[in-house]
């Protein structure tokens, strides 16, 4: 079962049903969903992928994925999960456009991170992001991420793997 991460800020849980409309104003806002899996998706594909978050994801327990909230408001979505893309755990965040700037996006991506590290027990953590993302590749390269290969993709753009190596200090 997922658990709760808290940071300085953020609560990081479980979602409920109730989260639903934000899930989906969150995935239809075209500034987020640009970066999310293969870009923007339907609102029906959105409000489907919520459903599976409950019958799939946490029904059959196959990774941990969490509603992001600040002051009592979802303000974003994270994820870890094992994938074949990056042969590993990748973390996979985002976070509402109202809430950039303000270092929300570091403490989302630490907290996963060290989830990763401590309660799951990885050695290292996968991140893919879109070349053309400068800020979410600046974040990852602040927290140690370190750029490892480029991946080609169908549609002629790329996207970098990062991956970020647990040391002493994570510990």
């Amino acid at each position: 079962m997922t658990p709760v991460l808290r940071t300085e800020r953020l609560l990081l849980d479980p979602y409920t049903p109730e989260d639903e409309e934000a899930f989906v104003a969150l995935f239809q806002d075209t500034r987020v969903s640009r970066w999310m899996g293969d870009g923007p998706t339907t609102e029906a594909e959105d409000r489907a992928l919520f459903g599976r978050v409950f019958t799939k994801v946490y029904a059959e327990d196959l990774f941990d994925v969490w509603a992001v909230r600040r002051d009592g408001r979802l303000v974003g979505h994270a994820e870890i999960k094992r994938t074949d893309e990056v042969d590993g755990h990748e973390i996979i965040y985002a976070l509402a456009p109202g809430a950039w700037g303000s270092g929300l996006g570091t403490e989302i991506a630490e907290a996963v991170v060290a989830y990763g590290f401590d309660a799951l027990g990885l050695t290292e953590v996968h991140a893919t992001v879109a070349a053309t993302n400068t800020a979410s590749l600046a974040l990852l390269a602040r927290i140690g991420f370190a750029h490892v290969r480029d991946v080609r993709e169908d549609d002629g753009s790329t996207t970098r793997v990062l991956t970020r190596h647990r040391t002493p200090a994570d510990a």
